[in-house]
This record gives C-alpha cells, sequence and structure tokens, in this order.
C-alpha cells in the first residue's frame, strides 16, 4: 500500500431516512360500503450502520465519497398493510475505526471485529394507520401519524492501526529498514528524518506457518504528546498494538536517555500505554564489535532494568531470528 492511500482520518456527513406516513384509508367493498378505518403504518426509515470489515486496512473510500444518505421508509396501505422500511446505508470500516461525533468530539463507539454493526443514525420511526385511532367514540378516523423526519449528523472516523507489534523510536531510527527487512512490506525508507508521515504494516513470517502484524509507525519526537511534530496523528496508533518494540541506534550518543524519552511521550499520552509488553532493539549493531556489545550490554543491564533488550542488525541480519523468537514469546505470554 503506498502512503498516499493510507488515510485514518476522514470527516463524513450522514443523513438517515424519513419515516413513511401512516395511510387514512378507510375500507370500502361492493357489499361493505362502512367497513370501517384499515390503514396500515409507515415504513421506518433508513439507519446509518457502520460495519467492520476485517479485509480494509485503511479509510481510502470515504476520501472520495464524504456523504451517506439512507432511504425513506414508504407510506402505509389499505388492508392495514405496512409500508417497506427505508434502505439501511452501510459504512464498511477497518477494524480499529473509532467513531466520534464531529462538533463534540465525543467517541461514539469503535469497531474491533469484522462483521460487527453499530447503528451511528437511526431513521424516522413510521407513522400509524388511522385503524390504531378507532375508538367507540370515534369509529372512523380520518387521520393518521405522518412519519417522523430522518436525522443528520457530522461524524469523524479515525483509524488506530490494529498491530500485534507496534515499532516505536525517534525519527531515522531504522523502523522502516527494519519492517522492510522482516516482512515483505516496502516503506519509504531514506536517509532523512520523518521519512514515514503514515503508518506501514507487514505480515512477519513465523516458524511453522504462523505470523504476526508489525507496524511502523512515524517517528516519535521530544514533546510528541503536546502534539509537536506529527504529535497525536502517529501516538493513537501505538494504542491498539499489544507489544512494543522500542527502536534505538547503536550510535545514538545516550541510548538510555533517549529510550527514557520514548517513554515519557508515551506517558504523558497515556500511561496505559506503559501497562503493554516492552522490548528493545538496538539497532545498526554492525557498526559495533563484540568487545562494544559487551560493553555496551553491561551499561543496559544497569540502566533498563527488567526490561528486555537485544543487538540487531536490519542490514546484515543479525539478530533478527533472535529478535521474532522474543517478540513471539511476549504476544503469546
Amino acid at each position: 500500500m503506498t502512503e498516499g492511500n493510507f488515510v485514518d482520518y476522514v470527516k463524513v456527513h450522514l443523513s438517515s431516512g424519513n419515516g413513511g406516513k401512516g395511510s387514512a384509508h378507510l375500507r370500502r367493498e361492493k357489499y361493505v360500503p362502512k367497513g370501517g378505518p384499515d390503514g396500515g403504518d409507515g415504513g421506518r426509515g433508513g439507519h446509518i450502520i457502520v460495519r467492520g470489515d476485517k479485509n480494509l486496512w485503511t479509510l481510502l473510500g470515504f476520501k472520495y465519497k464524504r456523504h451517506f444518505k439512507a432511504g425513506h421508509g414508504e407510506h402505509g396501505g389499505k388492508s392495514r398493510s405496512t409500508g417497506a422500511d427505508g434502505a439501511d446505508a452501510y459504512l464498511d470500516v477497518p477494524l480499529g475505526t473509532v467513531v466520534r461525533d464531529t462538533e463534540t468530539n465525543e467517541i461514539l463507539f469503535e469497531i474491533t471485529e469484522d462483521g460487527e454493526e453499530k447503528i451511528v443514525l437511526e431513521g424516522g420511526k413510521g407513522g400509524q394507520g388511522n385503524w390504531h385511532f378507532k375508538s367507540a367514540t370515534n369509529q372512523t378516523p380520518r387521520y393518521a401519524q405522518p412519519g417522523i423526519p430522518g436525522q443528520e449528523r457530522k461524524v469523524t472516523l479515525e483509524l488506530k492501526v490494529l498491530a500485534d507489534v507496534g515499532l516505536v523510536g525517534f525519527p531515522n531510527a531504522g523502523k522502516s529498514t527494519l519492517l522492510a527487512a522482516l516482512t515483505s512490506a516496502k516503506p519509504k525508507i531514506a536517509d532523512y528524518e520523518f521519512t514515514t508521515l503514515k503508518p506501514n504494516l507487514g505480515i512477519v513470517q513465523y516458524r511453522d506457518f504462523r505470523s504476526f502484524v508489525m507496524a511502523d509507525i512515524p517517528g516519535i519526537i521530544e514533546g510528541a504528546a503536546e502534539g509537536k511534530g506529527l504529535g497525536h496523528y502517529f501516538l493513537r496508533h501505538i494504542e491498539r498494538n499489544a507489544t512494543l518494540l522500542f527502536l534505538i541506534p547503536a550510535d545514538s550518543p545516550d541510548i538510555s536517555q533517549e529510550y527514557e524519552i520514548l517513554l515519557n511521550e508515551l506517558r504523558k499520552y497515556n500511561p496505559e500505554l506503559l501497562d503493554k509488553h516492552r522490548l528493545v532493539a538496538i539497532s545498526k549493531s554492525d557498526l559495533l564489535d563484540e568487545e562494544l556489545m559487551e560493553e555496551m550490554g553491561r551499561e543496559l543491564d544497569r540502566d533498563f532494568g527488567e526490561v528486555p533488550y537485544l543487538f540487531i542488525s536490519s542490514v546484515s541480519g543479525f539478530g533478527l531470528t533472535k529478535l521474532k523468537d522474543r517478540l513471539w514469546k511476549l504476544l503469546n505470554e
């Protein structure tokens, strides 16, 4: 999927259907000149329904269609026949989509399962036919209820990527290179910051035909939780990852400090993110010899405490098999 096709934030305008009018028909047949009221009810207006689809990965379809309108309910008929309900309008969205009210920013619901359906806007109720209003004192009512009009609403669809492993790191830490090395994904790779502007997803093939999904999240900078850089546009994607893989290059001036900055940004954005499984990968380890790696390892043992870490190189392939083993173990704990 190209970067331009990854759409994760759209605003749409919704209109549900009007309810049909009830009928004020009076029964008139050859030998029944005064048969009384027999007007049927109107059908309900169509709902606007959001539906989860596991085969979708982006909100791209809503880039070209922003207005959705459901069908109107049909009017009631004679012989107490009820009008047909209006056609429902479906919005198929990828799993991990959050639906918000655009005006209040209130979260209405989230779609996380395939085939899950939620009504975001109900259609108008159909009016009752005149036979409902027959009484001892009014045996031939000549009126019926009109249908209730449909509603309008603006909602925001916000996609939070559903992936097993989320790559967390500063810009230009080598996240896209690692994703390309572990999966068949082809993210944009270049030697400058913020090469990745949208999340990239790839499937990591593991032993015995097993696999898991890895997401390359745009790089974090200090102050991201306050909206600096790409701020909230990428931090929301981390919320849905089961395991966070922190990627810090071996040539970083201070690996432990860089890890603390990343951790602090996640903490400020959402403290619950720290409850997820964490693993630190020291990338670009092909720059190190064994002696330097051992010396750095002793420092990291002291600074990281119980957080596991390992040395890898996406270019040479060093440590990648061990990395997949560790990630698989974390995902299945």
